[in-house]
């Protein structure tokens, strides 16, 4: 398939020409089947709903968490606040970004607020994703769900329009020009 060649190229020239994103982030995990087993689909938003990063892992636990704040942080920018659900595994990581973090001169620490009624804007998005893999049935390994899940989360990014020097291009046209 064109996606697992293609999307990790297009995402990384995405991500060089990607806005700006908010400092408030909204973070959540949903579920994604390969192989018949259930992973986890880290997924970060900010307040106006534009994606932040995304990671797929085959577990729930602090080091996946904290892997995918690192990831997230690295290509975005330290946030002021996350807003996660009430998974400790969560908390446990940010907690453990924030200690590091200290250590570090005039760095502020990541604000924590765990309040299930602002997760919804990330929720909703999650439906976006689970629109087109449901009809999928899954993934038959863990490789090409990682590359299929990047190429889905481009083409939302995009029609979002997330892409810097975007403006008045059709979806279409933004993609080519990634390709180009």
């Amino acid at each position: 398939r064109w996606v697992i060649t293609y999307a990790p190229k297009l995402e990384k020239e995405f991500h060089k020409k990607k806005r700006p994103v908010c400092g408030r982030w909204r973070m959540d995990e949903t579920y994604i089947k390969v192989k018949g087993e259930w992973k986890y689909f880290y997924r970060a938003v900010d307040k106006e709903g534009n994606t932040i990063d995304f990671l797929l892992t085959a577990k729930r636990d602090m080091k996946a968490a904290k892997r995918f704040f690192k990831k997230a942080i690295k290509r975005n920018g330290l946030p002021e606040l996350v807003n996660i659900d009430k998974s400790g595994s969560n908390k446990a990581a940010l907690k453990s970004i924030n200690k590091e973090d200290s250590e570090a001169p005039k760095v502020d620490p990541i604000v924590i607020r765990q309040c299930k009624y602002l997760n919804n804007i990330i929720e909703q998005d999650h439906r976006n994703i689970k629109r087109i893999t449901r009809p999928m049935l899954g993934f038959k390994n863990f490789y090409s769900a990682q590359k299929t899940l990047a190429g889905i989360e481009l083409m939302k990014m995009i029609k979002k329009g997330q892409m810097i020097g975007a403006d008045g291009l059709s979806p279409a046209g933004q993609f080519y020009s990634l390709a180009a």
